[in-house]
């Protein structure tokens, strides 16, 4: 019956919240502290990034399946490039990369208590408002990847509300790649926007899937536009595969 689901629906909703809040909080100082002292502890912050999303998914029924893993050289820097539909895509982000990496996140983060925390010290925040931030951002990008530290970039640039499998692309990542001669690996996340809508608080459990395409070389000689499109077009061809 519908109103069975609903009940059902709504208690899950504040379960799925005790569990985000309460076990965030637990694992603050894991997260935070360590690199806090300095990047090189940042996979200690990492590892407590990983516990996290690790028990949201097993206590919440929000399960995430890791396709193409066998396309990571763990030995390599990625700029990861993702597609993003749901608050949800993250957990299963920092799951399935195996290696610490630092996501440009927008300052709206910031907001949010606790998380908030946890988005100032975990990521290179930017204020896409202005353009003194944005050449900052780059610059700390920059500085990670030359450290040997992977990045996290969503091309489309915030969550896609649109009825599109994709958004067009910016430009930023794909010249970050360029600069720093660094491969971007397309990942795509499947079914998280169903799961949890973007802009919503409704959420039910189920099934996410990340998945990693194939590593695209980048170097000075490279064409930004290429690298975008070679980009966009595997991201596309791979949600076509699983969503038919």
């Amino acid at each position: 019956m519908e109103w069975v689901r609903t009940v059902f629906l709504r208690i899950y909703m504040v379960w799925v919240l005790l569990v985000f809040t309460s076990f965030m909080l637990i694992l603050l100082p894991v997260i935070v502290l360590p690199v806090l002292f300095g990047q090189k502890y940042g996979n200690i912050t990492y590892f407590g990034l990983w516990l996290w999303s690790w028990i949201f998914s097993l206590l919440t029924f929000i399960r995430y399946e890791v396709k193409g893993f066998e396309n990571i050289d763990k030995k390599t820097s990625y700029i990861y490039a993702s597609n993003h539909t749901s608050f949800l895509d993250l957990p299963g982000l920092r799951i399935a990369i195996p290696t610490q990496f630092r996501p440009l996140a927008k300052k709206e983060l910031l907001r949010i208590p606790v998380f908030g925390l946890i988005v100032r010290v975990a990521c290179v925040v930017v204020d896409r408002s202005s353009a003194e931030s944005r050449r900052k951002s780059i610059d700390i990008l920059t500085k990670r990847i030359r450290n040997g530290i992977s990045l996290l970039i969503f091309p489309e640039g915030t969550q896609n509300r649109t009825d599109q499998p994709l958004q067009p692309f910016y430009d930023g990542a794909f010249r970050l790649a360029k600069e720093t001669e660094t491969p971007i690996m397309p990942i795509v996340v499947i079914n998280a926007g169903n799961l949890m809508p973007p802009s919503s608080v409704r959420l039910k459990p189920g099934k996410i899937k990340v998945i990693f395409g194939q590593a695209i070389k980048a170097d000075v000689s490279s064409n930004v536009t290429d690298l975008r499109e070679k980009t966009y077009d595997q991201m596309m061809e791979i949600i076509k595969g699983e969503t038919g």
